[in-house]
């Protein structure tokens, strides 16, 4: 955003001399803002046409200073919908450019660029497959052919191959840990060999509270977001000296095409371990990635997960995985509580190393006073 004043004087030579003060213009990515002072004067006598020549060189004079100051280029992989599509749009609203990744999805990809243009941004689309180290190099080389630089990398392409680990055939864990993982590692490595460059750079990871608690059903995708998040915390200490931002972000429960698809009963169970009572909008998660990506105010955040897990209840000092783990088997196809009965839930309490026994029955006596543990719980 650019601001100036200018002030227009007459000497007694009749000269007219215009000061141009306070011009600035600044950049969302480096928080720096260059300040330029220009004097300029012109020996016409005339009134109004001498007044709009110098109006001109004061446009001209900031246009120059807008062209040295460039809109931060940003990737956003897994961007055809979902949070990919609403981060890449909130980025392309904010002035970035923006190149929307896409592995599938080319329509979906196209329609995205086509709104970014819309509101008068810069996008293109790249359709490559992040677990490949080859579609990456390309789609670095294509956003530095396009703009010259990668300022922004949002690691958010992922896809899900739930089923209980018995039961999991060794495609379905390779797949999820390949994309989610080992994608975020090839894309973090050729972006920030860019960024090392400049000194200067930022990276969120999305993750997802999945990955902080686990799930049943998921060890797959749970792994490679646990692993996301432990990468995250390593590579932001690696690059910190570079200035370099490094922050993952962990959803809970977004409103998608999977959530759409749970039955009614389902949907009230998971609701009721919400907050607020409803499902998180992908909008929602863009407008806290874009402050990370973007803001200055974010320039001395790295290294952090930001994620939306329900607190404790005042009081508590019951062991946090043993009432995770307690208040999953609770909801499990709305069984009863004393069909559960037989399952005891071992669990450490936090004021020392005493392990207690305790049933799902006084565990569901605990929980219906409305002690609900976690926003998360994703019923199988």
């Amino acid at each position: 955003m650019a601001t100036g004043s200018a002030t227009i004087t007459l000497n007694s030579a009749g000269i007219r001399r215009t000061t141009i003060s306070h011009l600035r213009q600044f950049s969302p990515v480096s928080g720096v803002r260059p300040s330029l002072s220009l004097q300029c004067r012109s020996r016409s006598l005339s009134g109004g046409g001498g007044v709009r020549s110098e109006a001109v060189a004061v446009e001209q004079a900031s246009v120059q200073v807008s062209k040295k100051v460039e809109s931060p280029v940003v990737i956003v992989t897994g961007a055809s919908r979902g949070i990919g599509k609403a981060i890449a749009l909130a980025l392309g609203k904010a002035g970035c450019k923006v190149l929307v990744n896409y592995a599938r999805s080319s329509n979906e990809a196209q329609q995205v660029t086509k709104e970014i243009e819309e509101f008068g941004g810069q996008a293109l689309t790249f359709g490559g497959d992040v677990s490949k180290q080859e579609d990456v190099e390309s789609m670095i080389k294509t956003a530095i052919d396009a703009w010259g630089t990668v300022d922004v990398l949002i690691n958010n392409a992922g896809i899900t191959r739930d089923g209980l680990l018995m039961r999991m055939k060794k495609s379905q864990w390779q797949d999820v840990i390949d994309l989610n993982l080992t994608g975020v590692f090839l894309c973090t490595q050729a972006a920030a060999k860019i960024m090392m460059k400049k000194k200067k750079g930022r990276i969120i990871n999305i993750a997802s509270v999945v990955g902080l608690v686990g799930n049943a059903g998921q060890a797959n995708y749970g792994a490679a977001k646990a692993g996301v998040i432990g990468f995250t915390k390593s590579v932001a200490k690696e690059y910190s000296s570079r200035n370099i931002n490094v922050n993952a972000v962990a959803p809970g429960f977004i409103a998608s095409d999977m959530t759409a698809k749970l039955s009614g009963d389902i949907e009230k169970k998971i609701l009721e371990t919400i907050p607020l009572g409803r499902y998180g909008q992908p909008e929602e998660v863009a407008g806290l990635v874009e402050f990370l990506a973007i803001n200055p105010a974010a320039s001395y955040i790295t290294g952090q997960v930001c994620c939306n897990l329900k607190p404790f209840p005042p009081n508590s000092d019951v062991g946090y995985t043993g009432i995770y783990f307690a208040y999953k088997k609770l909801i499990i196809r709305g069984r009863s509580f004393k069909c559960l009965k037989y399952a005891g839930i071992h669990h450490r309490w936090r004021n020392g190393d005493v392990r207690e026994s305790l049933t799902c029955t006084d565990m569901a006596s605990y929980l219906i006073k409305g002690q609900a543990i976690l926003q998360t719980v994703v019923v199988v």
